[in-house]
């Protein structure tokens, strides 16, 4: 339940208010340390089993807590693959249903993880070795063998079908995903922000607001930017914005932008993260794989149009909304992808406003908890 880990846990923390709202309630188990302090910021209750020694996350706790706890439950959503929490879910529920005992259904939310870009990737060939060989001993049972699996969007659903062979899972559902609304914009959000980016100041800036990581693209946005820049010194600075700086790409990215007004805040927290998102003339991702984009959504919701790139999973959304501007996870689809963001007026209410349409009628928290209930009939 990291926040730094990504766009799980935050969906977990999306969905659980508004599933207790309409008579849901959830109980989260994971493997962090139940010292971490950001475990006591939840209002819902987890189970902290943590931590665990290997890089697969072998936990005996784990395996206790759902033998004496599993029964409690109507339905158990396993979240992600290839490490113990799959396959050790899997096989204890595997193993009270042959006993007879009454178990809960168990579905299976791989959030990007069998998208055929981990497979493909340069750089992760031994990663991808692993999961063949994980596939085939491990996670092919799990896929297989639980009640469903759930996706955030349907080219998550489409995408998970190309990647492995033996794939037959017994259904496939679309539930969707959601965030909840953010807090109106106020003046403490925004100087929250230019505390952490004071050369924002009555500047207009495109934000890229995520993990930096190779996957993100962050390195061709640089390089789009930077060519951009050489042609017209009075383009919006650009914001970069998440934590991984203090990685080598991190480093790296940081010389690519010698030079420019490209400006590294690190991760954004609260009222720094909101007031950077409605700030933001543009929100920018151009991402070589990315699963739904909770980012993404905020941006939306703080009707900021976005720039992404068409291995966002949610681009068919942005584009039929005509919110924003889709490209290619090229170097040439990135550069051509800011030189159109460049033909819209700064003034352009109505791409304002067509933002904030697609999150009110996709995106909602409210709407993906009752899309859930109603598809995996947890209430009647």
């Amino acid at each position: 339940m990291n926040p730094t880990s990504g766009g799980p846990c935050q969906g977990i923390r999306n969905s659980i208010p508004a599933l207790k709202k309409i008579g849901v309630f959830n109980e989260v188990v994971s493997l962090d340390e139940p010292k971490e302090s950001f475990l006591i910021r939840d209002d819902f209750k987890i189970n902290q089993l943590g931590p665990t020694k290997t890089s697969y996350a072998y936990s005996k706790k784990l395996k206790n807590w759902l033998r004496q706890n599993l029964q409690r439950f109507d339905v158990v959503i396993i979240h992600g693959v290839w490490l113990y929490n799959s396959y050790g879910t899997f096989s204890e529920w595997n193993r009270l249903k042959k006993t007879g005992v009454n178990v809960p259904k168990i579905y299976l939310m791989p959030h990007g993880m069998l998208d055929p870009y981990f497979q493909k990737a340069e750089g992760r060939k031994l990663k991808a070795l692993r999961n063949r060989v994980f596939w085939q001993l491990l996670e092919k049972k799990v896929i297989n063998g639980v009640d469903g699996i759930l996706f955030t969007c349907e080219q998550e659903l489409i995408l998970a079908r190309t990647t492995f062979p033996d794939y037959h899972p017994k259904k496939e559902l679309n539930v969707g995903y959601g965030i909840q609304a953010p807090p109106a914009p106020t003046e403490v959000q925004q100087q929250a922000f230019l505390k952490k980016c004071p050369e924002a100041e009555n500047q207009s800036y495109w934000l890229f607001l995520s993990r930096v990581h190779e996957k993100k693209g962050v390195d061709l946005l640089i390089k789009g930017y930077r060519k951009l820049y050489e042609k017209d010194t009075q383009i919006p600075i650009l914001v970069i914005a998440g934590p991984g700086m203090d990685t080598e790409y991190g480093k790296t990215l940081k010389k690519l932008a010698v030079g420019l007004p490209v400006y590294f805040t690190g991760m954004l927290k609260g009222d720094q993260k909101w007031g950077a998102l409605y700030g933001a003339n543009w929100f920018i991702l151009p991402s070589h794989q990315e699963n739904f984009g909770i980012a993404v959504v905020e941006a939306l919701a703080c009707g900021t149009p976005v720039a992404i790139s068409d291995q966002v999973n949610i681009w068919r959304e942005i584009d039929e909304g005509q919110c924003g501007v889709v490209f290619s996870d090229t170097s040439k689809g990135v550069y051509n992808g800011l030189k159109e963001i460049l033909g819209y007026s700064e003034e352009d209410t109505k791409l304002k406003e067509r933002a904030y349409s697609v999150f009110q009628n996709f995106f909602t928290v409210d709407q993906a908890a009752k899309q859930l209930i109603q598809k995996l009939n947890i209430m009647s």
